[in-house]
Protein backbone atom coordinates (compact mmCIF):
# COMPACT_ATOMS: atom_id res chain seq x y z
CA UNK A 1 0.00 0.00 0.00
CA UNK A 2 1.06 3.85 -1.00
CA UNK A 3 -0.02 7.26 -0.05
CA UNK A 4 -0.38 9.44 -2.45
CA UNK A 5 -0.37 13.36 -1.49
CA UNK A 6 -2.80 14.67 -4.56
CA UNK A 7 -3.00 18.78 -4.59
CA UNK A 8 -5.32 21.24 -6.68
CA UNK A 9 -3.07 24.65 -6.52
CA UNK A 10 -4.65 27.77 -7.79
CA UNK A 11 -4.37 31.28 -6.99
CA UNK A 12 -7.36 31.79 -4.65
CA UNK A 13 -7.45 28.00 -2.96
CA UNK A 14 -5.30 25.38 -2.21
CA UNK A 15 -6.73 21.76 -2.28
CA UNK A 16 -4.81 18.69 -1.16
CA UNK A 17 -5.82 15.24 -0.21
CA UNK A 18 -4.28 12.02 1.06
CA UNK A 19 -4.98 8.46 -0.72
CA UNK A 20 -4.54 5.08 -0.65
CA UNK A 21 -2.98 3.31 -4.06
CA UNK A 22 -2.02 -0.19 -4.43
CA UNK A 23 -0.30 -1.32 -7.74
CA UNK A 24 -1.90 1.43 -9.32
CA UNK A 25 -5.14 1.23 -8.37
CA UNK A 26 -6.47 3.82 -6.37
CA UNK A 27 -8.32 3.11 -3.55
CA UNK A 28 -9.82 5.41 -1.02
CA UNK A 29 -9.53 8.75 0.69
CA UNK A 30 -8.19 9.08 4.09
CA UNK A 31 -8.15 13.41 4.48
CA UNK A 32 -9.13 15.89 2.52
CA UNK A 33 -8.47 20.42 3.09
CA UNK A 34 -8.88 23.09 1.69
CA UNK A 35 -7.19 26.62 2.15
CA UNK A 36 -6.80 29.92 0.50
CA UNK A 37 -3.46 30.19 -1.12
CA UNK A 38 -3.13 33.65 -0.54
CA UNK A 39 -2.80 33.25 3.00
CA UNK A 40 0.28 31.65 2.79
CA UNK A 41 3.91 32.53 0.81
CA UNK A 42 4.58 29.33 -0.51
CA UNK A 43 2.72 25.87 -0.84
CA UNK A 44 5.46 23.83 1.89
CA UNK A 45 3.93 25.57 4.69
CA UNK A 46 0.43 24.80 3.79
CA UNK A 47 1.64 21.02 2.90
CA UNK A 48 3.50 20.92 6.44
CA UNK A 49 0.43 21.89 8.56
CA UNK A 50 -1.80 19.32 6.35
CA UNK A 51 0.49 16.52 7.07
CA UNK A 52 0.66 18.06 10.68
CA UNK A 53 -2.81 16.88 11.32
CA UNK A 54 -3.61 14.02 13.92
CA UNK A 55 -3.33 10.31 12.67
CA UNK A 56 -2.46 11.90 9.00
CA UNK A 57 0.45 9.14 7.48
CA UNK A 58 3.45 10.36 5.14
CA UNK A 59 3.14 10.00 2.01
CA UNK A 60 5.59 8.31 -0.07
CA UNK A 61 4.59 10.00 -3.87
CA UNK A 62 2.72 13.90 -4.33
CA UNK A 63 1.29 15.17 -7.57
CA UNK A 64 0.31 19.52 -7.90
CA UNK A 65 -1.61 20.39 -10.24
CA UNK A 66 -0.90 24.05 -11.28
CA UNK A 67 -2.68 26.72 -12.02
CA UNK A 68 -0.34 27.84 -14.91
CA UNK A 69 2.71 26.80 -17.08
CA UNK A 70 4.87 23.42 -16.19
CA UNK A 71 8.24 23.66 -17.56
CA UNK A 72 10.65 21.16 -16.43
CA UNK A 73 8.78 20.63 -13.12
CA UNK A 74 9.17 23.93 -12.80
CA UNK A 75 6.02 25.99 -12.72
CA UNK A 76 5.17 29.65 -11.46
CA UNK A 77 1.52 30.24 -10.89
CA UNK A 78 -0.22 32.60 -12.99
CA UNK A 79 -2.60 34.49 -10.40
CA UNK A 80 -0.02 33.73 -7.17
CA UNK A 81 3.82 34.68 -6.67
CA UNK A 82 4.72 32.00 -6.32
CA UNK A 83 7.55 29.51 -7.90
CA UNK A 84 7.48 25.93 -7.39
CA UNK A 85 10.17 23.71 -8.32
CA UNK A 86 9.34 19.73 -8.05
CA UNK A 87 13.20 18.86 -6.27
CA UNK A 88 12.89 21.56 -4.16
CA UNK A 89 9.51 20.50 -2.48
CA UNK A 90 10.73 16.83 -2.73
CA UNK A 91 13.34 17.77 0.06
CA UNK A 92 11.53 20.08 1.46
CA UNK A 93 8.40 18.20 2.46
CA UNK A 94 10.65 14.96 2.71
CA UNK A 95 8.62 13.00 0.31
CA UNK A 96 10.29 10.31 -2.07
CA UNK A 97 8.85 11.51 -5.28
CA UNK A 98 7.17 14.81 -6.40
CA UNK A 99 5.66 15.71 -9.43
CA UNK A 100 4.08 19.09 -11.06
CA UNK A 101 1.50 18.76 -13.70
CA UNK A 102 -0.55 21.71 -15.42
CA UNK A 103 -3.99 21.72 -13.79
CA UNK A 104 -5.97 21.07 -17.31
CA UNK A 105 -3.49 17.95 -17.99
CA UNK A 106 -4.31 16.63 -14.32
CA UNK A 107 -8.02 16.95 -15.77
CA UNK A 108 -7.20 14.87 -18.72
CA UNK A 109 -5.67 12.30 -16.58
CA UNK A 110 -9.14 12.89 -13.71
CA UNK A 111 -11.09 12.05 -16.87
CA UNK A 112 -9.70 8.61 -16.67
CA UNK A 113 -10.78 7.87 -12.79
CA UNK A 114 -14.70 9.10 -13.17
CA UNK A 115 -17.35 7.01 -12.46
CA UNK A 116 -20.49 6.62 -14.58
CA UNK A 117 -22.55 8.81 -11.52
CA UNK A 118 -19.95 11.76 -12.45
CA UNK A 119 -20.96 12.12 -15.69
CA UNK A 120 -23.98 13.24 -17.73
CA UNK A 121 -23.56 11.99 -21.28
CA UNK A 122 -25.14 14.64 -24.34
CA UNK A 123 -24.59 12.02 -27.42
CA UNK A 124 -23.55 8.47 -26.60
CA UNK A 125 -21.87 8.69 -30.75
CA UNK A 126 -19.97 6.46 -31.44
CA UNK A 127 -17.13 5.38 -29.03
CA UNK A 128 -13.70 4.01 -30.17
CA UNK A 129 -11.20 3.34 -27.14
CA UNK A 130 -8.35 3.68 -29.35
CA UNK A 131 -8.97 7.39 -30.16
CA UNK A 132 -8.22 10.32 -28.97
CA UNK A 133 -10.56 11.85 -26.05
CA UNK A 134 -10.52 15.58 -25.79
CA UNK A 135 -11.11 17.80 -22.81
CA UNK A 136 -12.70 21.36 -22.97
CA UNK A 137 -13.38 23.54 -19.42
CA UNK A 138 -14.68 27.00 -19.38
CA UNK A 139 -14.34 28.36 -15.87
CA UNK A 140 -11.98 31.50 -15.04
CA UNK A 141 -10.90 30.53 -18.38
CA UNK A 142 -11.42 28.67 -21.16
CA UNK A 143 -8.57 25.39 -20.97
CA UNK A 144 -8.24 22.38 -23.44
CA UNK A 145 -6.67 19.43 -23.48
CA UNK A 146 -6.32 15.99 -24.72
CA UNK A 147 -5.13 12.51 -24.09
CA UNK A 148 -2.87 9.85 -26.17
CA UNK A 149 -3.29 6.33 -26.11
CA UNK A 150 0.44 5.16 -25.36
CA UNK A 151 0.22 1.48 -24.84
CA UNK A 152 -1.73 0.48 -21.99
CA UNK A 153 -2.04 3.77 -20.66
CA UNK A 154 -3.44 7.41 -21.95
CA UNK A 155 -0.72 10.33 -22.09
CA UNK A 156 -2.62 13.92 -20.91
CA UNK A 157 -1.51 17.28 -22.88
CA UNK A 158 -2.20 20.59 -22.12
CA UNK A 159 -3.04 23.35 -24.91
CA UNK A 160 -3.60 26.78 -24.73
CA UNK A 161 -6.32 26.79 -27.09
CA UNK A 162 -8.38 29.07 -25.24
CA UNK A 163 -6.36 31.46 -26.40
CA UNK A 164 -7.26 30.96 -30.11
CA UNK A 165 -9.43 33.56 -32.35
CA UNK A 166 -12.97 33.76 -31.24
CA UNK A 167 -14.43 33.62 -34.64
CA UNK A 168 -18.26 34.81 -35.09
CA UNK A 169 -20.67 33.00 -37.51
CA UNK A 170 -24.28 35.19 -36.81
CA UNK A 171 -24.79 38.93 -37.12
CA UNK A 172 -24.91 38.95 -33.26
CA UNK A 173 -22.02 37.64 -32.64
CA UNK A 174 -20.07 39.36 -35.15
CA UNK A 175 -21.81 42.71 -32.90
CA UNK A 176 -19.94 41.30 -30.02
CA UNK A 177 -16.51 40.92 -31.83
CA UNK A 178 -16.55 44.45 -32.42
CA UNK A 179 -18.25 45.33 -29.05
CA UNK A 180 -15.18 44.03 -27.28
CA UNK A 181 -12.63 45.48 -29.78
CA UNK A 182 -13.89 48.93 -29.05
CA UNK A 183 -14.22 48.39 -25.17
CA UNK A 184 -11.45 46.61 -24.51
CA UNK A 185 -8.92 48.74 -27.11
CA UNK A 186 -7.68 45.32 -28.60
CA UNK A 187 -6.64 44.07 -31.88
CA UNK A 188 -8.03 40.47 -31.54
CA UNK A 189 -10.38 38.61 -29.06
CA UNK A 190 -10.04 35.68 -28.10
CA UNK A 191 -12.52 32.83 -27.97
CA UNK A 192 -11.44 32.54 -23.95
CA UNK A 193 -13.19 36.26 -23.95
CA UNK A 194 -16.64 34.98 -25.00
CA UNK A 195 -16.43 31.20 -23.45
CA UNK A 196 -15.66 31.85 -20.19
CA UNK A 197 -17.17 33.30 -16.96
CA UNK A 198 -15.31 36.37 -17.46
CA UNK A 199 -17.23 35.68 -21.24
CA UNK A 200 -20.49 35.69 -19.51
CA UNK A 201 -19.74 39.05 -18.20
CA UNK A 202 -18.82 40.54 -21.19
CA UNK A 203 -22.09 39.02 -23.27
CA UNK A 204 -24.17 40.53 -20.27
CA UNK A 205 -22.65 43.66 -20.86
CA UNK A 206 -23.29 43.84 -24.70
CA UNK A 207 -26.37 42.72 -24.52
CA UNK A 208 -27.38 45.55 -21.91
CA UNK A 209 -25.46 48.08 -23.69
CA UNK A 210 -27.13 47.34 -26.79
CA UNK A 211 -30.16 47.45 -25.10
CA UNK A 212 -32.05 43.78 -26.39
CA UNK A 213 -34.06 43.65 -23.55
CA UNK A 214 -34.84 45.16 -20.26
CA UNK A 215 -32.45 45.04 -17.47
CA UNK A 216 -33.27 44.29 -14.03
CA UNK A 217 -32.41 45.63 -10.71
CA UNK A 218 -31.22 42.67 -8.45
CA UNK A 219 -28.51 41.48 -12.04
CA UNK A 220 -27.84 45.43 -12.23
CA UNK A 221 -26.35 46.02 -9.20
CA UNK A 222 -24.25 42.70 -9.37
CA UNK A 223 -23.09 43.73 -12.32
CA UNK A 224 -22.32 47.31 -11.75
CA UNK A 225 -20.45 46.15 -8.37
CA UNK A 226 -17.88 44.07 -9.80
CA UNK A 227 -17.19 46.34 -12.68
CA UNK A 228 -16.43 48.98 -9.93
CA UNK A 229 -14.24 46.09 -8.89
CA UNK A 230 -12.15 46.14 -11.64
CA UNK A 231 -8.67 45.52 -11.49
CA UNK A 232 -9.02 44.53 -7.97
CA UNK A 233 -7.83 40.31 -7.42
CA UNK A 234 -10.36 39.41 -5.09
CA UNK A 235 -13.98 40.25 -5.75
CA UNK A 236 -17.27 40.63 -3.92
CA UNK A 237 -19.39 39.37 -6.16
CA UNK A 238 -19.78 36.71 -9.34
CA UNK A 239 -21.97 38.32 -11.84
CA UNK A 240 -21.14 35.24 -14.27
CA UNK A 241 -22.75 33.03 -11.68
CA UNK A 242 -26.00 35.37 -10.60
CA UNK A 243 -26.17 35.15 -15.00
CA UNK A 244 -25.95 32.05 -14.85
CA UNK A 245 -28.51 31.15 -12.28
CA UNK A 246 -30.84 33.39 -13.25
CA UNK A 247 -31.34 32.11 -16.48
CA UNK A 248 -31.68 28.40 -15.29
CA UNK A 249 -34.67 29.82 -13.19
CA UNK A 250 -35.87 31.86 -16.33
CA UNK A 251 -36.40 35.06 -13.16
CA UNK A 252 -34.52 37.22 -16.20
CA UNK A 253 -34.73 37.78 -19.98
CA UNK A 254 -31.67 39.64 -20.62
CA UNK A 255 -30.08 36.74 -18.51
CA UNK A 256 -31.61 34.30 -20.27
CA UNK A 257 -30.76 35.89 -23.63
CA UNK A 258 -26.98 36.01 -22.74
CA UNK A 259 -26.65 32.22 -21.30
CA UNK A 260 -28.26 31.99 -25.12
CA UNK A 261 -25.52 32.65 -26.58
CA UNK A 262 -22.47 31.73 -24.19
CA UNK A 263 -24.43 28.30 -24.67
CA UNK A 264 -23.86 28.88 -28.29
CA UNK A 265 -20.64 29.98 -28.48
CA UNK A 266 -19.50 27.10 -25.96
CA UNK A 267 -21.06 24.52 -28.21
CA UNK A 268 -19.24 25.77 -31.66
CA UNK A 269 -15.91 25.93 -30.23
CA UNK A 270 -16.42 22.17 -28.72
CA UNK A 271 -17.14 21.66 -31.90
CA UNK A 272 -13.71 22.97 -33.15
CA UNK A 273 -11.94 21.07 -30.87
CA UNK A 274 -13.66 18.48 -32.25
CA UNK A 275 -12.89 18.91 -35.85
CA UNK A 276 -9.03 19.10 -35.17
CA UNK A 277 -8.54 16.36 -32.50
CA UNK A 278 -11.43 13.51 -33.96
CA UNK A 279 -12.20 12.25 -30.25
CA UNK A 280 -13.50 9.41 -30.70
CA UNK A 281 -12.46 8.64 -27.38
CA UNK A 282 -14.82 10.86 -26.00
CA UNK A 283 -14.88 14.79 -25.64
CA UNK A 284 -15.57 15.68 -22.01
CA UNK A 285 -16.92 18.95 -21.06
CA UNK A 286 -15.18 19.99 -17.81
CA UNK A 287 -14.67 23.12 -15.97
CA UNK A 288 -17.10 24.77 -13.20
CA UNK A 289 -19.61 26.14 -15.35
CA UNK A 290 -21.46 23.54 -17.34
CA UNK A 291 -23.20 21.68 -14.32
CA UNK A 292 -24.33 24.71 -13.31
CA UNK A 293 -26.04 25.57 -16.04
CA UNK A 294 -26.80 21.74 -17.12
CA UNK A 295 -30.31 22.53 -18.04
CA UNK A 296 -29.29 25.00 -20.46
CA UNK A 297 -26.94 22.93 -22.50
CA UNK A 298 -29.70 20.17 -22.60
CA UNK A 299 -32.24 22.41 -24.34
CA UNK A 300 -29.70 21.07 -27.45
CA UNK A 301 -28.61 25.04 -28.49
CA UNK A 302 -24.75 23.37 -27.35
CA UNK A 303 -25.17 20.10 -29.52
CA UNK A 304 -26.74 21.83 -32.29
CA UNK A 305 -23.80 24.61 -32.07
CA UNK A 306 -21.03 21.58 -31.66
CA UNK A 307 -22.25 19.60 -34.68
CA UNK A 308 -23.04 22.69 -36.97
CA UNK A 309 -20.23 22.39 -39.18
CA UNK A 310 -21.25 21.81 -42.99
CA UNK A 311 -19.69 18.55 -44.51
CA UNK A 312 -18.15 17.25 -41.51
CA UNK A 313 -21.44 16.89 -39.48
CA UNK A 314 -21.56 13.49 -39.49
CA UNK A 315 -18.24 12.97 -38.03
CA UNK A 316 -19.37 15.05 -35.01
CA UNK A 317 -22.91 13.18 -34.72
CA UNK A 318 -20.53 9.94 -34.08
CA UNK A 319 -18.25 11.74 -31.17
CA UNK A 320 -19.73 10.98 -27.79
CA UNK A 321 -19.85 13.96 -25.80
CA UNK A 322 -20.10 14.20 -21.49
CA UNK A 323 -20.79 16.73 -18.85
CA UNK A 324 -18.37 16.84 -15.93
CA UNK A 325 -20.24 16.82 -12.97
CA UNK A 326 -17.26 15.95 -10.69
CA UNK A 327 -15.75 19.18 -9.16
CA UNK A 328 -12.12 17.44 -7.98
CA UNK A 329 -11.61 15.90 -11.42
CA UNK A 330 -8.44 17.76 -11.19
CA UNK A 331 -7.37 16.44 -7.68
CA UNK A 332 -8.60 13.00 -9.06
CA UNK A 333 -5.95 13.32 -12.31
CA UNK A 334 -3.09 14.62 -9.60
CA UNK A 335 -3.49 11.42 -8.18
CA UNK A 336 -3.61 9.41 -11.10
CA UNK A 337 -0.69 10.88 -12.43
CA UNK A 338 1.22 10.72 -8.94
CA UNK A 339 0.19 6.71 -8.80
CA UNK A 340 2.17 5.80 -11.93
CA UNK A 341 5.41 7.15 -11.20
Amino acid sequence: MTIILAGDIGGTKTILRLMEESEGRLLRTIYEKRYLSGDYADLVPIVQKFLAAPNTPTPQKACFAIAGPVVNNTAKLTNLAWFLDAERLQKQLDIASVSLINDFAAVGYGILGLEPEDLYTLQSGKPNPDAPIAVIGAGTGLGQGFLIKQGNYYQAFPSEGGHTDFAPRTELEFQLLKYLLDKHDIQRVSVERVVSGLGIVSIYEFMRDRKITEESPDIAAIVRTWEQEAGKQEKSVDPGAAIGTAAVQGSDRLCEETMQLFVEAYGAEAGNLALKLLPYGGLYIAGGIAPKILPLIKKGEFLLNFSYKGRMRPLLEEIPVHIVLNQQVGLIGAAIYAARQ
